[in-house]
């Protein structure tokens, strides 16, 4: 009878399903429903894409830049409600990056599953130092070279200690000096073998990195997403038997010309404008009619004046529903430094409106369905993952 009552008690702590998410940093949408236009060899993600379930598209939040929005994929709600508004905290705060999962205001999938009795498992995900995690090996560096991150700093904070020695003495080449995609996935696959993690999530940054340096839809970029791919397969080849795989992404990527000091331009005729990214936003009906006066000269990078009832699906720090909101045109992004015009230490790059382009999402696995679904929210990512594991996401 005790034995029996164990094993109920074994079943009722085990998912669902077991899931593994990837987040491929930077994956923009084109890349997934162009793939055949493209020529893109990713055969990984398009027998996902072709027995799976894929959204025609992920619509982001405001901002659309990594940190904010890997949270919202784990807590379903907007950056303004799960406290993670940047990459990094405000000058007021001391500027750090959001590294610890105590800042986040809102249950998380994390927390979720570990309050379920799940195991679980992170690997680079970012604000997951000191998160409720079996095996974590949070998004945390001293140092940073492209998409990789010092290993020995994200050690310092491992739990449990001595992991990435594990790893090591499993996978040798693991102990290099920077972790990457490559090592990243080496840590995955040690995970899913040796301990069988009911939910991990993992981050895959070169993408990311490539696009910055090199814009979306490059050939650079594109070799670095076929090399994303191979990885892939080699956490599907080594998923424990009825796990599901998602892929996910946190924003869409632009291609970057110039770069406009908007702010600047339009204090010298005595207007307040918010310019920061891929928005701007005109705090009074004055500064509107500026800025719609200046968006017939193209060389501004002016673009589409956003209407109120969009406005509000977006809730954000920046005070856009106080104001009149307009989007960078092609090719553009605003800035609050410098010259009026200048070039772009990056040509590509994230930070527009959420509109403007969309991030992905693909679940594959057994028992799930090939559908192809329309456009989702990325607020909707973490109900749908939370429903495989078989847990409730409480709010």
């Amino acid at each position: 009878m005790r034995a029996f009552l164990l094993a109920l008690l074994a079943a009722s702590l085990a998912a669902k399903q077991p899931l593994v998410v990837i987040s491929v940093d930077g994956l923009d949408n084109r890349y997934l429903s162009d793939v055949g236009r493209m020529g893109l060899k990713i055969p990984n993600l398009r027998r996902m894409m072709r027995e799976g379930q894929v959204s025609r598209g992920v619509i982001g939040v405001v901002p659309t830049i990594t940190w904010p929005s890997h949270t919202t994929i784990i807590t379903g709600v907007d950056p303004v409600v799960h406290g993670i508004l940047g990459n990094q905290r405000p000058k007021s705060e001391g500027g750090d990056y959001y590294w610890s999962e105590s800042l986040i205001r809102t249950p998380t999938l994390l927390r979720a599953a570990h309050a379920a009795g799940l195991k679980t498992a992170t690997i680079t995900w970012p604000v997951t130092v000191d998160a409720p995690v079996d095996w974590n090996l949070p998004e945390y560096f001293k140092r940073r070279r492209g998409g990789s991150m010092d290993l020995r700093s994200i050690e310092s904070k491992e739990t449990p200690s001595g992991l990435v020695q594990e790893i090591s003495t499993a996978h040798p080449s693991f102990a290099q000096e920077w972790m990457d995609d490559r090592t990243r996935t080496l840590a995955a696959i040690y995970l899913l073998q040796s301990k069988r993690p009911d939910l991990l999530l993992m981050h895959l940054v070169d993408l990311d990195s490539e696009e910055h340096d090199d814009a979306p839809f490059s050939r650079e970029a594109n070799a670095i997403l076929e090399r994303t791919d191979e990885l892939i397969g080699s956490v599907l080849a080594a998923l424990p038997q009825g796990s599901a795989l998602a892929v996910v992404s946190d924003h869409g990527f632009e291609k970057v010309d110039t770069l406009v000091n908007l702010k600047a331009v339009a204090a010298k005729q005595g207007v307040n404008v918010i310019a920061y990214g891929g928005i701007a936003v005109a705090q009074d009906e004055a500064a509107a009619q500026f800025l719609r006066t200046l968006k017939k000269d193209a060389t501004y990078g002016i673009g589409r004046e956003i209407p109120k009832d969009e406005v509000v699906r977006f809730p954000s720090v920046l005070p856009l529903t106080a104001g009149t909101v307009f989007e960078a045109s092609e090719g553009f992004m605003f800035t609050q430094n410098g010259e009026t015009f200048s070039k772009p230490s990056e040509i590509g790059n994230h930070g527009h409106w959420p509109m403007r382009y969309r991030a992905v999402y693909v679940l594959w696995g057994p028992g799930i369905p090939h559908e192809a679904t329309a456009e989702i929210s990325m607020k909707q990512i973490a109900g749908k993952l939370a429903n495989v594991l078989g847990i409730s996401l409480a709010r």
